[in-house]
């Protein structure tokens, strides 16, 4: 089987929400909530946090994880993936994001199956829109797909436009929502990183469209868990309230 690594980037600094991987719940920083969660998939066969920050290392190789230090000039999760696999040989690289304490074992999984089974060289995951306003809201990152589950676009706005009203609760929606998780064989991930970043990145602030806008098709598998990305005390209070 190919040799497959869980990189979960981990930054110190953040706009909404200071030192974010450290913030605690129930006792335990949220970075060891998803290194922990990374470590229950199978089929992986190792899990490294990299960041650009002595506290965040020292907080990960405290709970038994490991870890590795990165630049902080780094622009991306992606290029801190990238400055990983520089150092750490595979076939089959994974970016977890650093903020999705929820993330199920079993849609990543699925996700590096897409990409074990060369249907893709770039795969993610995306799970139902619960609610209207995760519908409407610009934080919440939706996706629509194809029939052959290639992702068409994402966007931070409702995709596709309708001229009706919006979906009553309960019905069906054209788009789901995205959660932080990327797939890339090792060679997607370095043409990717090569890459400059885009038109529709720049005004999504979404940098898997820079993927999209330079033709590499990228697999969706679907899963069914409640996704919670952590950029805000909001958001960290509920992922509190879903941990009880």
């Amino acid at each position: 089987m190919e040799k497959t690594i869980i990189v979960i980037p981990a930054r110190y600094a953040s706009t909404r929400l200071a030192a974010k991987p450290l913030a605690m719940i129930h006792g335990r920083p949220m970075i060891q909530w998803v290194y922990e969660q990374a470590k229950k998939a199978r089929g992986i066969d190792q899990v490294i946090v990299a960041t650009d920050d002595a506290r965040i290392e020292q907080v990960v190789r405290n709970f038994g994880g490991e870890c590795q230090m990165t630049s902080p000039e780094l622009a991306s999760g992606t290029d801190r993936v990238a400055a990983v696999a520089d150092q750490v040989s595979a076939e089959i690289y994974v970016n977890l994001q650093g903020d999705e304490p929820l993330i199920d074992p079993k849609a990543i999984e699925n996700a590096v199956e897409l990409v074990r089974s060369k249907r893709f060289a770039l795969s993610t995951v995306m799970v139902p829109l619960r609610t209207r306003e995760e519908l409407s809201d610009p934080s919440v990152v939706k996706v629509i797909v194809d029939s052959n589950d290639r992702a068409i676009y994402f966007s931070r706005l409702p995709i596709p436009y309708s001229r009706g009203p919006l979906p009553e609760p309960g019905e069906e929606l054209f788009c789901k929502r995205h959660v932080g998780l990327y797939v890339y064989s090792k060679s997607a991930l370095m043409k990717f990183r090569n890459l400059p970043v885009s038109r529709l990145e720049k005004a999504e602030v979404l940098e898997q469209l820079r993927a999209l806008e330079n033709g590499m098709s990228m697999g969706v598998a679907e899963a069914n868990f409640v996704s919670v990305g952590v950029d805000t005390p909001e958001d960290l209070e509920k992922v509190r309230q879903l941990l009880v």
